[in-house]
């Protein structure tokens, strides 16, 4: 299966070409060349890409990194990515009893979902939802169908909308931290659900396997190592990989060998500044987008219009297109 929005270039060199015809050429005589692989597009065809999640994609360092590589690596290229993350929200619909201290139950998405995708008209949706899903209990098959009804409401609006969706199974839990015996099997669980709607032609990235492999090994030379310090809210390093995880999906090889944000922009001379221009935009945009689509959480910082965003946008716009093209 082809990554999302990683689509054969019509517009393949003259050299490409004649590699190919030279192979079939070739191939007359018994002796088949390979075919030059066709380069891939990352995001052909979007022109806006939302990022929906909860605290840790409101956090929104992981939606930085991936728009910083993408920005570095297609200067000339500006696809509008959004992070609509929303703190405490759930997929699933369900929330513990006295969550935040009795103050508000946990968000739902589907309660803010259509508005969400009908004021911001993404062409891809990236869906990081679980680690709430669950509400940090055991595993119970109760709780569980009601992540997968979420899971599916959310491809049944987004398709309605015209949006595709790239789902990514939730960051590791960390009991160790955390506390909550029993719920990193939960968190396990769900992911590996997802994970299997890959044979129904989902497109999913899986996060979580990789860090919890990463979370073991490191644990093997020094057992306080951490990636969240509360057990869910990752650290840069978390967010890191969960960026690596969703570049490589998309086609990034250049990224597999890469210990972190600063190893992957490395090769650009203005790489970490395109990193810092990327982190101011998306830092004024997502307040900005959460106050236009409005939602239940109390406590959130209200956003600038989005109209005045979007002006702010396009200043900041210049400034890292100026600085990924190397100026």
């Amino acid at each position: 299966m082809k990554p999302l929005f990683f689509q054969r270039n019509p517009a393949r060199s003259f050299s490409t070409k004649l590699a190919v015809l030279a192979g079939l050429l070739l191939g007359a005589g018994g002796a088949i060349e390979p075919a030059v692989a066709a380069e891939k597009v990352m995001f052909e065809g979007a022109k806006r890409v939302v990022f929906l999640g909860d605290s840790i994609t409101y956090a929104g360092q992981y939606v930085e990194f991936i728009e910083a590589y993408f920005r570095t690596r297609n200067p000339e290229r500006a696809v509008e990515i959004i992070d609509i993350g929303l703190p405490s929200e759930t997929v699933s619909g369900l929330s513990e009893d006295g969550h935040a201290g009795g103050k508000f139950p946990r968000p739902d998405l589907h309660e803010r979902l259509v508005r969400v995708l009908e004021k911001s008209k993404p062409d891809l949706v990236v869906a990081c939802y679980g680690m709430n899903c669950g509400i940090y209990l055991p595993f119970a098959e109760e709780r569980f169908a009601k992540y997968r009804e979420g899971i599916l409401k959310l491809r049944e609006r987004c398709a309605a909308a015209g949006a595709k969706v790239l789902h990514v199974t939730p960051p590791t839990f960390d009991e160790v931290k955390g506390g909550k015996p029993g719920y990193g099997n939960t968190l396990d669980r769900y992911s590996e659900w997802l994970v299997s709607q890959r044979a129904q032609g989902w497109e999913v990235v899986d996060s979580h396997t990789p860090m919890n492999r990463y979370l073991a090994e490191r644990r093997k030379t020094d057992p306080k190592f951490f990636l969240a310090g509360d057990g869910v809210h990752c650290n840069e390093t978390g967010h890191w990989l969960i960026a690596q995880q969703i570049l490589l999906h998309l086609g990034a090889k250049d990224v597999a060998a890469a210990d972190g944000p600063k190893a992957m922009l490395a090769s650009h001379p203005n790489g970490e500044a395109v990193l810092k221009l990327v982190q101011q935009r998306q830092r004024m945009l997502k307040d900005a987008w959460l106050s236009e689509c409005k939602h239940l959480r109390p406590g959130m910082k209200a956003g600038i219009p989005v109209a005045e965003a979007q002006v702010k946008w396009a200043e900041l716009e210049k400034q890292i297109a100026a600085a990924a093209k190397g100026k």
